[in-house]
């Protein structure tokens, strides 16, 4: 359970810094770390349990598109967490569309990466 919280914290560090860097997502909340907590939340749960399997079932597609495949089902999960966050909390992070999604997850992937490796997770 506590590295499912430490993730979860690495994950909201990661998406504040996206927030922050890129025009094309934005907080709802108040305070806005409130709604980028709830969407990493989320975020967090479907890596832990759905993602691998999903990932693993869209491989021999992955391969054959070059890995376009693996930028939609990114996509989709963070779209599915916006989704989520917002429905059921009333807060979250809204993404501007497929693009802003694919640069989101790449910030969020270095920044979980960094933050992982000064934590020593």
């Amino acid at each position: 359970m506590s590295s499912f919280l430490i993730r979860w914290f690495i994950l909201t560090i990661a998406a504040a810094v996206m927030v922050l860097l890129l025009p094309g997502m934005h907080a709802v909340g108040d305070p806005p770390i409130l709604g980028i907590a709830a969407f990493s939340l989320f975020m967090a749960l479907f890596n832990a349990s759905i993602k691998p399997v999903v990932q693993a079932l869209a491989l021999p597609f992955s391969i054959l598109s070059f890995g376009l495949i693996a930028l939609i089902i990114n996509w989709l999960f963070m779209e599915l967490a916006s989704w989520l966050a917002l429905n059921l909390f009333n807060v979250g992070v809204t993404i501007g569309g497929f693009w802003w999604a694919v640069l989101g997850s790449l910030i969020m992937s270095i920044v979980s990466g960094i933050v992982s490796a000064v934590i020593g997770q």
